[in-house]
């Protein structure tokens, strides 16, 4: 279970639910909220939500504003018609059955599962399932992932650089899941996209409708196989 805080929007308290958070929340002006494993971490960010994580706790508020700062991107943050995209995947018992969440915002919500795969593969899936959404797309897009697998894996290089070596990372030791960095690497090559990793759980109210998506997912009955995981095992 989690625990949503909010300590400012149009109700404050503690909510156990993300659509009863989101009513509170969503279209709020500067509304300050965030999600917690146990109650009393929950209960500690109400009393004083200057010094949540993320924060700057050398000098948490704003000059001239007893507000704290958000420690997460807004629509504000890009230039006008930037398509905004955030995705999340996971698995339950990693390996295990596992979901994937998009959200496309102003545009669709995506989601989908397998039977038995990893939180690696869930990650990768969800880009995978967003950029194949938006092929074609000649704006810009900004897609968001808590992932730091695959936001690293896209934008520092290793990806490209693994298929140089036909698969085979710097240390020697093969890659893992090349079937689905190789997808990825074709896609992104069609798309004018930047990727942004955002911390999970932060209160960010898209990363935890991607999350919620794809933890929906995870939980249904008679999803189909991972293939590409279970060839690897």
């Amino acid at each position: 279970m989690k625990y949503y805080a909010v300590a400012q929007g149009r109700k404050t308290g503690i909510f156990t639910t993300w659509p009863e958070t989101e009513q509170q929340v969503r279209g709020f002006t500067n509304a300050i909220y965030k999600s917690f494993k146990t109650r009393q971490e929950a209960d500690a960010f109400l009393k004083n939500p200057s010094f949540s994580p993320g924060s700057n706790k050398k000098n948490p508020e704003k000059k001239g504003s007893d507000k704290p700062q958000r420690v997460y991107p807004s629509e504000a943050d890009y230039p006008k018609g930037t398509i905004v995209v955030y995705t999340d995947g996971g698995a339950i018992g990693n390996p295990g059955p596992g979901g994937y969440g998009v959200v496309i915002k102003g545009n669709e919500e995506l989601s989908g599962g397998y039977n038995l795969t990893t939180n690696n593969r869930m990650e990768l899936k969800a880009v995978m399932v967003a950029m194949k959404a938006l092929k074609g797309e000649k704006s810009p897009i900004v897609l968001h992932s808590d992932s730091k697998y695959v936001i690293n894996g896209l934008t520092k290089g290793w990806a490209r650089n693994w298929k140089k070596r036909n698969w085979i990372k710097s240390d020697g030791k093969p890659a893992m899941n090349t079937d689905m960095w190789d997808l990825l690497l074709d896609l992104q090559a069609g798309l004018d996209i930047t990727f942004k990793w955002v911390k999970g759980h932060a209160g960010d109210p898209l990363n935890e409708r991607c999350d919620e998506l794809a933890t929906k997912a995870a939980r249904k009955k008679n999803m189909p196989d991972d293939t590409g995981y279970l060839k690897s095992i």
